[in-house]
């Protein structure tokens, strides 16, 4: 494999979990965060993963990648949309359930996760619609990322189907490690699904309908169960999830 492609496979395990961990600590270890800091947070998360996306893209093509290798074509659109449509809904369904469960659970008792929902949720309408533009561009980017481009390479180099899901997996999991080991392994899980989509569909499209219905729901449902005194302040009433 060509020197740059190693360099981009060491961003993605090493250098986005440890920028992730550190933003985290730091916004952890603020007392409160303001309005403009978390709209900050939103536009350089997405201005990064964009970026990011700009340099893999162009080092993909340099290396001879074709949009079929990628996951970027749409073999048969009929198909692709109805299991992007049914799957997205039924994704976005089980993000509303597991979001209902966890606002059941006492604030107490959900550990470091009510602590990222209060520092990282949108607390007001302004801060909704940037919050949804970050969720829709981390649908589209990481898809590309780690289904798309991980998934291609691991492929090119030999790798069974099963191993390119597996291991793109992996990197998507750490790329979440600002969330905890739970956050970890969930989104490890998370990844499996939409590899083995990818595999099936021969396309990104189903994942990346999938990928930004959770999020979309999150940032619409999260606040109402993990954040409700901060999103009931008459600003909006219907507010988590940060890719």
């Amino acid at each position: 494999m060509p020197w740059d492609i190693w360099l981009i496979f060491l961003v993605l395990g090493v250098v986005l979990p440890w920028r992730g961990r550190a933003r985290m600590r730091k916004l952890l270890a603020m007392p409160h965060v303001s309005s403009m800091e978390r709209l900050s947070l939103y536009a350089s998360t997405i201005a990064f993963q964009w970026f990011a996306v700009s340099i893999v893209a162009w080092r993909a093509w340099v290396h001879g990648f074709s949009a079929l290798q990628l996951g970027l074509t749409v073999p048969d659109r009929s198909r692709i949309l109805v299991a992007a449509v049914v799957g997205a809904s039924a994704t976005a369904s089980l993000q509303w359930l597991n979001l209902r469960r966890m606002g059941r659970i006492p604030v107490e008792a959900r550990g470091s996760l009510q602590a990222i929902a209060e520092r990282i949720l949108p607390q007001s309408g302004v801060e909704l619609l940037p919050y949804l533009a970050l969720a829709i561009t981390a649908g589209l980017c990481e898809e590309f990322l780690y289904r798309g481009f991980a998934m291609a390479v691991l492929d090119h180099v030999g790798l069974r189907a099963w191993a390119g899901i597996l291991l793109s997996s992996v990197l998507f999991g750490l790329a979440h490690s600002y969330q905890g080991r739970g956050g970890i392994v969930m989104t490890f899980l998370i990844g499996l699904i939409l590899g083995t989509s990818r595999l099936a569909y021969g396309s990104l499209v189903p994942a990346i309908f999938w990928h930004c219905a959770v999020d979309l729901v999150a940032g619409t449902a999260g606040p109402r169960y993990l954040t409700p005194g901060a999103a009931s302040g008459g600003e909006m009433e219907n507010v988590v999830h940060y890719s």
